[in-house]
């Protein structure tokens, strides 16, 4: 499992170092790191000496970091340049990277046009502007120049710890921000890398060890993300003598006359997320789409047989379809079972939700269901507004419904009542289609349902993460979201890369459950 860190727990970790007179080592290795990174990336497109290498320099240590790094790829051969950003930087930096041939140009508010020209013209640009410990974003001549460069798009930008003006702990982002095509993150992996808008300016990410790993480890972090291993491990696994009603039983109450399509997409991808059964529930001319798709499944035009978990809401619609929601809902909460709740469900949710309830709204939706709760107050919360702050929002929806609560997006984030929080980014863009989130409901559904005694578990797989029970509901979530963005992208490569479908990604399902379960290796750590 991949952890990621506020700004604050990486300075506190550093503190014990810097305190006994280690500052000098932390920034080396942080700037050998940096400078093997560059020279890396540098090395794909083309011979490292005679390239060349703009450094955009801050005041502070991350514009150290730039300049000790822009020093040892000077010595290997590259033209070095460093913008400087401000009338004092690093000292000692920049004798060593003068030292080392670097060329220096001041930056003011006259020259960022030009200087922003010259430094996309070359092999690679390094942002080393604002480090962990900035505030805001940046200012005058700095994010002038850094506007300009955004417009320009450089060949190759390699931001250095993260890019100028994202916010370290959240990801929210201070316009003009540089997007990079790497992050070099220094210690440990930071939250806001992990978020967006935060996690669409950084590019690939690529951590260096400085010595302060330890520290970090005994740390809770801000974010967790599922590797294929975690998420191989969590997988459930019918055993030899498992029969279709110990495999689990899901029911559905999904679609509705007018969007149809969203039943028969839901039904069909948990149907190959691997539960023993599937009940349906819906109008008769519904459920005649869904059987031609998926004969595999029940219909129940009214009472439905006993399931272990329940999906709610996509495209359901009309007074009848959501009265079944409702007695669905009510059920479950009755019987303590585990929900997805999606959609057109997200009205029917109790005072209080339990957390193995899972919502799945995505940005609109958790903005209308944030701004109907009492606790919100008056204050009305817009998309926009949970798009630029999804990490706050989606922690206070899980803390004022009860429920696990998972946003859908780009980056998928997923928050325990508890403010435990996961994020998944498996997927591609060209999963922004229409039906998507219903073939994700399917999954988790189908994962809940086989899945709902096992998780309680305290020497199964969803213990070993180290995870109070109800915190694990989030964890198998996250398994959900990387199960469907892996589907996703899998889908879009058999087409080139190019765009797909929701059906598209429901068919990759079970090829992507299968090579998890055969990937995963129970003595890897």
């Amino acid at each position: 499992m991949i952890s990621a860190f506020t700004g604050q727990q990486i300075r506190d970790a550093e503190q014990p170092l810097l305190d006994s007179g280690g500052g000098a080592v932390l920034m080396q290795r942080a700037a050998y790191g940096l400078a093997q990174a560059v020279a890396r990336e540098v090395k794909r497109r083309r011979r490292l000496a005679g390239a060349s290498v703009t450094v955009l320099t801050g005041r502070g240590n991350n514009g150290g970091d730039g300049l000790y790094a822009a020093a040892l790829l000077a010595r290997r051969g590259m033209r070095a340049t460093a913008v400087l950003a401000a009338a004092e930087v690093h000292t000692e930096a920049l004798a060593a990277f003068t030292a080392a041939g670097g060329r220096t140009v001041q930056l003011d508010a006259g020259n960022a046009e030009e200087l922003a020209v010259l430094s996309a013209g070359d092999d690679v640009t390094v942002d080393a502007l604002l480090g962990t410990g900035a505030r805001g974003g940046l200012r005058g001549a700095s994010a002038e120049l850094v506007a300009s460069l955004q417009e320009l798009r450089p060949r190759l930008v390699v931001a250095c710890d993260l890019p100028s003006g994202l916010d370290a702990s959240t990801g929210e982002v201070h316009w003009p921000v540089l997007d990079a095509d790497v992050t070099v993150t220094f210690g440990g992996v930071k939250a806001g890398l992990m978020t967006d808008p935060g996690e669409g300016c950084s590019g690939r990410v690529h951590v260096v060890q400085i010595g302060i790993e330890e520290s970090l480890d005994s740390l809770e972090p801000e974010l967790r993300r599922l590797t294929s291993q975690d998420v191989g491990a969590l997988l459930p696994s019918p055993g030899r003598r498992a029969h279709k009603y110990s495999r689990g039983v899901l029911g559905i109450v999904t679609g509705s006359l007018r969007f149809s399509g969203a039943a028969v997409l839901s039904v069909h991808a948990a149907a190959l997320t691997g539960p023993g059964m599937v009940r349906y529930l819906g109008p008769h001319t519904v459920a005649q789409l869904v059987l031609a798709r998926t004969p595999e499944a029940l219909w129940e035009s009214d009472e439905p047989g006993r399931v272990q978990a329940w999906l709610l809401g996509s495209g359901v619609d009309g007074e009848e379809q959501l009265e079944r929601a409702r007695k669905a809902a009510e059920s479950a909460l009755a019987n303590d079972l585990p929900v997805v709740v999606d959609a057109g469900a997200l009205s029917l949710l109790p005072e209080h939700c339990p957390p193995q309830w899972i919502l799945t709204p995505h940005a609109g939706e958790l903005a209308t269901l944030l701004s109907s709760l009492p606790s919100t107050g008056e204050v009305a919360v817009t998309r926009e507004d949970v798009e630029s702050r999804p990490l706050h929002y989606v922690r206070q929806a899980a803390e004022q419904t009860g429920a696990t609560v998972l946003l859908k997006g780009a980056t998928t984030l997923v928050a325990s009542p508890s403010g435990v929080v996961f994020s998944q980014s498996e997927g591609t863009a060209w999963m922004a289609t229409a039906g998507s989130g219903d073939v994700l409901g399917g999954v988790l559904g189908a994962l809940l349902a086989q899945s709902a005694e096992s998780i309680t578990d305290d020497d199964g797989a969803y213990a070993g993460l180290g995870l109070a029970r109800a915190d694990r509901w989030a964890a198998l979530a996250a398994a959900a979201a990387a199960i469907h963005g892996r589907a996703g992208a899998a889908a879009s490569a058999a087409f080139g890369g190019g765009p797909l479908t929701a059906s598209a990604i429901m068919a990759a399902v079970p090829g992507v459950i299968g090579s998890l379960s055969a990937e995963y290796d129970p003595a890897r750590p």
